[in-house]
């Protein structure tokens, strides 16, 4: 029941005359990008990794020295990205190696050395500490970060990251259009199995009408078939097995999960929202089946929306 598709393909990957191709909008939620860059004596590096999830989700691994800009960091993400879970690692490295400074704490020195004096006084010792054993004590000296210029390092380091993110929107959209691709040939296939669940099911009707009166007439021979009889009954099995009304939504869904690809944008919760009503109408008319045909038919089609559904987990 799958039929080819390249025709289909050839042409709906055609753009409109002034309109953007759907192609370029629809993203995929795997991507990676990677930058380097230096200025005024410093090196930058960011790494970006993006895999699926339900909302975006940001982790960001650097330098304590850049921990002001967190905020800033996560802020220029979202102008890029909607959803995904996107880990961030970057590297900072002042090529003048000034990143920190030593801080000698000269009240914290004197409280020792008077402590340690006093303790020589009580016990009738020499006071033998030296200036370099004195300075091995607890916050006499700390390593603090030496002050930066946060304006001229954030200009530079937000270009490091809009590189990187950039490089990420690349591969999502490459990602994308394969997904695409995808989905619109899966599409294709449901609405094959639909139409032909719509053909078969007039005729399962009409078959049973005929094996019902070839039994009714085997049973009464010469008896005249009761019409009104024979009529009621096709007609409370035809009401039994009837799709019209999942085949008329099976259809209108479909649609509408090909417009929305179409349409392009952040629309993977409203795709896997279509595919779920889809698995519905797929349940009823299988439930609804009375013939192998259509029963396989319907088999197929939940197989194809489950497939759907799977790659719309990894659409933006």
């Amino acid at each position: 029941m799958v039929g080819n598709h390249g025709l289909f393909c050839s042409v709906i990957f055609k753009y409109p005359e002034g309109k953007k191709g759907f192609l370029e909008l629809i993203k995929s939620m795997t991507g990676f990008g990677r930058a380097e860059t230096e200025g005024e004596g410093r090196r930058y590096s960011v790494e970006i990794k993006t895999v699926n999830h339900r909302y975006l989700e940001v982790g960001i691994k650097m330098p304590k020295v850049l921990a002001p800009f967190e905020g800033a960091i996560r802020t220029l993400l979202k102008e890029y990205m909607e959803r995904g879970k996107v880990d961030v690692f970057i590297s900072f490295e002042s090529m003048d190696g000034n990143t920190e400074t030593i801080r000698y704490n000269s009240a914290v020195a004197h409280d020792y050395y008077r402590y340690l004096q006093q303790m020589a006084e009580e016990f009738g010792m020499e006071n033998d500490v030296r200036i370099s054993g004195l300075s091995r004590y607890p916050d006499v000296f700390t390593a603090e970060s030496a002050e930066i210029d946060e304006d001229a390092i954030w200009r530079e380091l937000q270009k490091c990251v809009r590189k990187a993110c950039e490089q990420v929107v690349r591969t999502r959209k490459a990602e994308g259009e394969n997904l695409s691709r995808d989905l619109i040939a899966k599409l294709d296939e449901m609405k094959e199995q639909v139409a032909f669940v719509e053909q078969r099911s007039p005729e399962v009707v009409e078959e049973y009408r005929r094996k019902l009166r070839e039994k009714v007439e085997d049973l009464l021979g010469d008896a005249q078939v009761d019409e009104a009889r024979l009529v009621q009954e096709v007609t409370i099995f035809a009401d039994r097995i009837c799709v019209d009304e999942e085949i008329v939504r099976l259809k209108s869904h479909i649609d509408s999960m090909r417009k929305a690809i179409t349409d392009g944008g952040t629309i993977g919760r409203r795709l896997d929202f279509i595919a779920q009503e889809m698995n519905r109408e797929a349940n009823t008319t299988l439930s609804k089946a009375n013939d192998l045909a259509v029963s396989d038919a319907a088999i197929d089609l939940k197989t194809g929306i489950e497939k759907v559904r799977e790659q719309i987990q990894n659409i933006e």
